[in-house]
């Protein structure tokens, strides 16, 4: 890499804001943008899904990291964009595959089912696993509506 680093867009709900805090000091090697939630008050995982995912279909950042309870909503919200694959990853052999094989941009991470040791290690194999292409490529074109 010529210096320049990785752009990383993360947000959370309630449920994943204390993770999202601490993968904001796991990832100092990137520059990492947070779009919240700034509290641990209830909120709604859209509010904060969205923005996140029109940051990575824009092109402002290369991926997105989304936590949540279960980390479905923020996938469903995460997916309803084009141009983005969020993969939800509850362990490291998934995030491994959603990078290979599906070619994700967004990490959605389930924090009432992983350890913060199981966050940062998910994070760091979907951020340092390179997208397969071949077989792979045309299926992935086929995934935008």
């Amino acid at each position: 890499m010529s210096g320049t680093k990785i752009k990383i867009a993360i947000g959370a709900d309630h449920a994943g804001f204390e993770y999202k805090e601490l993968l904001k000091d796991f990832l100092q090697d990137y520059e990492v943008k947070d779009f919240g939630p700034h509290t641990a008050d209830s909120v709604d995982y859209p509010d904060f899904a969205h923005p996140v995912a029109r940051a990575v279909e824009n092109g402002e950042f290369t991926y997105g990291i989304l936590l949540c309870g279960s980390a479905n909503g923020v996938a469903i919200t995460a997916n309803k964009h084009q141009g983005i694959r969020a993969g939800l990853c509850w362990e490291n052999e998934v995030a491994s595959l959603v990078r290979l094989h599906n070619n994700a941009n967004v990490l959605c991470i389930p924090a009432r089912f992983v350890s913060v040791d199981e966050a940062k290690q998910i994070t760091k194999t979907f951020l340092t696993t390179a997208f397969e292409g071949g077989r792979h490529q045309n299926r992935v074109e086929k995934i935008s509506c």
